[in-house]
């Protein structure tokens, strides 16, 4: 038992890291082609960090394990808001520009409900996968040119802010470095996603347990890493105001980007029914914790220590209740 846990930690060290040096090669390379910063972070940033998420979610559908698909997403997403936006707010309070509680966390919450819906039939097949890849085009572009127009018409930079964020990334001065830091970052990834997938199969064996705690939980902290990091990083250096905009981005990027391509390499069937499986409680989950930023910042775009708190302890008490129903 205990190899298996060191090789499922291999395993998301080599997903962490293999999506840093994804993003590095790839965003480098891209730079050095003439793409301009706001378009390498809205594109190949944005699918670099979610590069875990979506291979594991591919192989564990391939290798006919789709809960590990569904709930590494759920569960990431559920990860992403209520322990890694807490934990930030509880280490300092978070500003955001206004258009994230006003546009983005609405779109977040209402392609959560398109999910639920599609999910109703125990199935995500390719048709829905087909919808839900637009549908992650469709956002990237209306990305693009929002930021466009709100750096045109008043000045807040926040494409300056992506600007920025891609500069961190730091520089990769030749061709033949980017492309081998872009196959690494490719092999780490894929590799990992294996080794990953395949301990969690057999710790869920040893334990017991079934393929949807092991997405719910394990999985999906580990496929987190790289948001856990970032903000991490942000809260460090002060600049907490980038951590929202990211969380919710990644999080619409695995139902639409990440599920959306699982389902089209194979469909993705629910084992046991989408409401007998209880998944329908962990999606309502996923979007009472989504809804929860929302309403802390109707008022003011502010996320204080305390609503970082609560969304912490949304997070133990969702724990705490797949464990007793484990």
């Amino acid at each position: 038992m205990l190899h298996l846990v060191l090789l499922c930690g291999i395993g998301f060290l080599l997903l962490y890291y293999g999506a840093e040096w994804l993003v590095k090669g790839s965003s480098n390379l891209a730079r050095s082609l003439g793409v301009t910063p706001i378009v390498i972070g809205l594109t190949v940033v944005a699918f670099g960090t979610s590069a875990p998420e979506m291979v594991v979610s591919v192989i564990s559908s391939i290798k006919g394990k789709s809960m590990i698909a569904v709930g590494n997403v759920v569960g990431s997403n559920i990860f992403n808001i209520a322990l890694v936006l807490g934990a930030a707010a509880l280490f300092r309070p978070i500003s955001s520009q206004s258009s994230v509680a006003k546009r983005d966390i609405p779109i977040m919450l209402g392609i959560s409900f398109y999910l639920l819906l599609i999910s109703m039939n125990s199935r995500i097949g390719r048709f829905e996968g087909a919808t839900l890849f637009a549908g992650i085009i469709a956002y990237t572009l209306m990305n693009y040119f929002w930021r466009r127009k709100e750096t045109q018409s008043d000045g807040r930079a926040e494409s300056d802010a992506i600007a920025c964020e891609v500069e961190d990334i730091g520089y990769v001065g030749t061709r033949g470095k980017q492309i081998g830091l872009v196959i690494a970052g490719i092999a780490g990834v894929v590799g990992g996603a294996e080794l990953v997938v395949d301990c969690a199969v057999k710790i869920m064996t040893i334990l017991g347990v079934g393929e949807k705690f092991i997405g719910l939980t394990i999985v999906a902290f580990g496929t987190s890493l790289p948001e856990l990091a970032t903000s991490v990083v942000a809260a460090l250096r002060k600049e907490m105001d980038i951590s929202l905009g990211n969380l919710v981005g990644s999080n619409v990027f695995n139902i639409l980007g990440v599920l959306g391509i699982t389902a089209l390499v194979r469909p993705v069937p629910i084992p046991g029914g989408f409401f007998a499986s209880g998944l329908w409680i962990d999606y309502l989950v996923m979007m009472a914790v989504s809804a929860l930023p929302w309403l802390m910042m109707r008022k003011h775009p502010r996320i204080s220590r305390a609503n970082g708190a609560l969304l912490l302890s949304c997070y133990v008490a969702y724990l705490c209740f797949l464990i007793i129903k484990a």
